[in-house]
């Protein structure tokens, strides 16, 4: 069966159920009242399937239709029977994944679903307009079924994490796998380039930073001294746009998770329940957290972020110190990759000569085929060790910065080649063995777990042995 990723998303209903149930072989039921009232006919959300604890709807594969669809993806590819395949693995992993005792924060999974219903109602122009098209009564009850979901949904991922988690290949099995592969279907990897930078960023003026110190002091005082409102002061100041709608409220955070920079950890977690702390700096900009709630490892928060200001002054001097530098480069006075050691100031990258790593594969290598468009516009035309012209970029806080690029190797398109791209290939063989793991792994577990299929599904020819013929 094929693997459709984007199902995860799907807003299907979540519902558990004792196994010993048996499922309505009707395709259509009705619900009537007292026969000697009126009464209207009522089509009724039949049980198409029971896996273990959960249940799968008539209507559930209509709905993972029509997220798919406004996700952008091409159902045309997949038949009913293939989606419905796939939520029935779904639902597969979240009933071993409560059998294996697998655990699951549903404080986490409240915060998540309080962040999707913000998203929601930024694409409706009432709350009720978004409770219609969700066809729900009120929040709570879409809520409530979105914990739900996004609770099995959570289970059958870290289910299906702990099968493969575990899993490697030795040199010796990427060997094996790469000689098992015919000569005419070796896999041809695309054109790929290294790519550097150097990034110069205007400096921000100790006075512009000092006054977004005082002025988170003032809101701080302000909450402390007079009981004004965190909130308030949130959604009229933060320069956070992802957190200020909501009050500054952040997702939960976790000890044992690492979710934010290490100052805003050390930050957060220093202090005690309706502590607000002293302005700290991080790359984002200047803060000060309110902790609302402790609940043994997780901490509910909200911040406000205040970004100093940038003289038009500052910006000029940045980039002709750029300018300066690329013409260096060009004049052979440098090389590319001693000059973003010397001036970068992007620390990610100017230790490594400016090379920008892959963050898929981890290494400094990109397909050309799935560069980053902002680079490639920049690089598309260069010659291996041309540098570009300088062009203005912008920090993830909306401040300017500025870059030269290069690029320092370029490896045209060829057949797979063991030495030169083991690394792929390695990757290429742990896949196919998370695969065959999980495929045994279903098989097993099909068949061990109380699986009824029911209506017009039990017609389906599944890969996966699902009507247990």
């Amino acid at each position: 069966m094929k693997y459709i990723t984007a199902l995860s998303l799907s807003l299907f209903a979540a519902c558990s159920m004792q196994a010993q149930e048996i499922i309505e072989e009707k395709e259509e039921k009705t619900a009537t009242i007292d026969s000697v009232k009126p009464f209207k006919e009522v089509k009724v959300d039949g049980v198409a399937a029971v896996v273990g604890e959960y249940i799968v709807l008539d209507s559930d594969v209509d709905k993972t239709i029509l997220q798919l669809k406004a996700s952008g993806n091409d159902i045309s590819q997949f038949t009913n029977c293939e989606l419905f395949g796939r939520l029935l693995e779904d639902k597969l992993y979240a009933h071993h994944a409560i059998q294996d005792s697998i655990v699951v924060s549903d404080a986490e999974i409240r915060s998540y679903v309080n962040q999707q219903v913000e998203r929601f109602r930024v694409n409706f122009k009432t709350e009720d307009e978004m409770l219609k098209f969700y066809k729900k009564d009120n929040i709570k009850a879409l809520t409530d079924e979105m914990f739900e979901i996004n609770k099995a949904n959570k289970l059958a991922s870290e289910m299906q994490r702990k099968i493969v988690d575990e899993i490697e290949v030795t040199p010796e099995e990427v060997r094996q796998y790469f000689s098992e592969i015919p000569d005419n279907e070796k896999p041809t990897f695309g054109t790929e380039l290294k790519v550097a930078q150097i990034v110069i960023e205007p400096k921000v003026t100790p006075e512009a930073e000092q006054e977004v110190i005082d002025r988170l002091n003032e809101f701080k005082k302000d909450v402390e001294e007079n009981g004004a409102s965190f909130s308030a002061k949130a959604l009229f100041n933060s320069a956070d746009t992802g957190s200020k709608r909501t009050g500054g409220r952040l997702p939960t955070m976790n000890r044992a998770k690492p979710q934010m920079v290490k100052e805003f950890r050390e930050a957060t977690f220093s202090l005690q329940e309706g502590e607000i702390s002293e302005p700290f700096k991080t790359e984002f900009g200047w803060h000060i957290v309110y902790l609302e709630k402790i609940r043994g490892q997780e901490y509910d928060a909200r911040h406000i972020l205040l970004i100093p200001e940038i003289s038009d002054e500052a910006k000029a001097e940045a980039k002709e110190k750029l300018e300066g530098i690329r013409q260096n480069i060009i004049d052979g006075d440098i090389t590319f990759a001693e000059a973003a050691k010397e001036a970068s100031d992007e620390i990610k990258t100017k230790y490594e000569g400016g090379l920008i790593r892959n963050p898929e594969t981890q290494d400094f290598t990109f397909p050309l085929a799935k560069m980053p468009t902002e680079i490639y516009t920049e690089i598309e035309n260069l010659e291996t060790n041309e540098v570009s012209k300088v062009v203005a970029d912008f920090t993830r806080t909306g401040n300017v910065k500025y870059k030269i690029y290069t690029v320092s190797d370029r490896i045209d398109e060829h057949k797979a080649d063991f030495s030169r791209d083991f690394l792929k290939i390695k990757e290429l063989a742990l896949n196919e063995k998370r695969l065959n793991a999980i495929a045994k792994w279903q098989k097993e577990k099909i068949e061990d777990t109380y699986i009824k299929i029911g209506g017009e599904y039990k017609n389906c020819e599944f890969t996966n042995n699902w009507l247990k013929k």
